[in-house]
């Protein structure tokens, strides 16, 4: 696929990193020459220096035959112009925007073929205090992604010394809970897959990966490991466009406190938000921290867009007592370094926006894609298409399917339905199937799987 990434910041050279490395065709466009070579120096991209929303610009970055564009330059202006140009001077077929004002979000019908030809919108801020607010209402889990309209939910938690199932064998957890169907997709043992089966036994430390309906959600957290005491004193660090996004969708259901370090955006955050304490100073003083109980706080969450005042401060209010720290992180090398220590959650914008990107470059109905365990593995939902003659899933029982090395199917959704898969359920046309790949170099023969033949009509 031939894609044109417009911006090189955090989000365009970490897109532009995946998409390549899949065997797609990317140029990159940027102002800045430095970032633009630094690309070049590191991947098999072509690049192209100038402003995005420029004619003459996307025609020499490959316009012309280009299947999609991704508009993610820090500018939401320029990124809605540049789709415009790629829809009204090349019939782009696919045109994704970063748009991060709420002025804009809050008017769909602006982004229609009429109007502002957008095909997909991302806010990475969106997509981000989504992701935090659902480990929030999760405490204990490491991970939660939602499938299926957030009717099945993934959920990766590790498994503790004295967690009911450490010890056992995982087909024991079907007789442990009676009535609730669920499936473990992968484990990771010292930062390597497992494929799970009925005799794994589950040891301390396992990052274990699970499917179920989200309202078994917490009774199989239990199983794994003992339940966190439900959240309710947060402190917020940093009053930008995430800080302020988190605090509003808490609020009503929490206690929260939102620190800022600038005198003029902490009074008019105080403004907007009806619940919140707002309270000016630094997030990363001792004095001020202990003022606000930071040893009674059960979730202190960093996301200032500075990675290393972010650490610190998680740090500080780790030792200070609070009982889970997060940290908004964007250079993907501090990610590892820092969720193994002290902090509990390192959350990655890239990761959040790449899976709202991949579900476009899919091959086959792929209608979601969840980015796991910093981008080395993945989690997909697919729709099957076809009959038993036309597809290599449909009218086939999960055991007969020739599914790669390291693929998993978790669940399957029929009719609003959940179905918890097991080795002889049957695939049926339109079911949407949610898969768990650890190794994504087979991700394209699981695209294959799914992609109906041509004696299909």
């Amino acid at each position: 696929m031939k894609i044109i990434v417009l911006g090189a910041g955090q989000v365009g050279s970490s897109v532009a990193e995946v998409l390549a490395k899949e065997a797609n065709d990317i140029t990159v466009v940027d102002t800045d020459a430095k970032k633009l070579q630094d690309l070049q120096d590191r991947m098999d991209i072509r690049t192209v220096q100038g402003q995005a929303a420029h004619p003459e610009v996307l025609e020499r970055a490959g316009g012309e035959d280009a299947d999609m564009i991704i508009a993610v330059t820090n500018q939401d202006e320029i990124n809605m112009v540049a789709c415009q140009v790629a829809y009204t001077l090349f019939h782009t077929p696919t045109k994704i925007a970063r748009v991060r004002g709420v002025e804009f979000l809050s008017y769909p019908q602006l982004f229609t073929q009429e109007a502002l030809p957008v095909d997909v919108l991302i806010s990475p801020e969106q997509l981000v205090t989504d992701y935090v607010q659902r480990l929030i209402e999760y405490p204990g889990a490491l991970q939660v992604l939602d499938f299926a309209d957030g009717r099945v939910q993934l959920v990766a938690v590790r498994a503790y010394y004295g967690g009911p199932l450490v010890g056992h064998e995982l087909k024991t957890l079907r007789e442990r809970m009676p009535g609730i169907d669920t499936r473990v997709a992968a484990i990771f043992r010292r930062g390597m897959p497992i494929l799970p089966e009925g005799d794994t036994i589950i040891e301390v430390d396992d990052e274990v990966f699970f499917i179920a309906a989200k309202r078994h959600i917490r009774v199989v957290m239990k199983e794994l490991r003992r339940l966190d005491r439900p959240c309710k004193r947060i402190i917020i660090a940093g009053g930008g466009n995430i800080g302020m996004r988190l605090a509003k969708a808490l609020e009503f259901n929490y206690q929260v406190k939102l620190i800022d370090h600038n005198p003029v955006r902490s009074k008019n955050i105080s403004e907007q938000l009806e619940k919140t304490i707002v309270l000016f100073g630094d997030a990363a003083d001792e004095e001020l921290l202990q003022e606000e109980n930071i040893e009674h706080t059960d979730v202190f969450c960093a996301v200032t867009n500075d990675d290393e005042a972010n650490i610190l401060s998680a740090m500080l209010a780790k030792r200070l007592g609070a009982r889970k720290v997060m940290a908004l992180i964007n250079r993907a090398a501090y990610v590892d370094l820092v969720q193994s220590g002290i902090i509990d959650i390192a959350i990655s914008p890239q990761q959040a926006s790449i899976g709202s990107l991949l579900a476009h470059v899919r091959r086959g109905d792929v209608t979601a894609v969840h980015s796991l365990r910093r981008g080395a593995a993945e989690a997909i939902e697919a729709v099957a298409h076809g009959d038993v003659n036309s597809s290599k899933v449909v009218g086939r029982a999960i055991e007969d399917i020739a599914l790669p090395k390291g693929t998993t199917i978790g669940a399957i959704v029929r009719d609003k339905e959940v179905v918890i898969a097991h080795h002889d359920t049957v695939i049926e046309s339109d079911d949407h199937v949610i898969l768990f790949v650890v190794d994504k170099k087979r991700i394209p023969e699981v695209e294959r799987l799914f992609q109906v033949g041509f004696t299909f009509i």
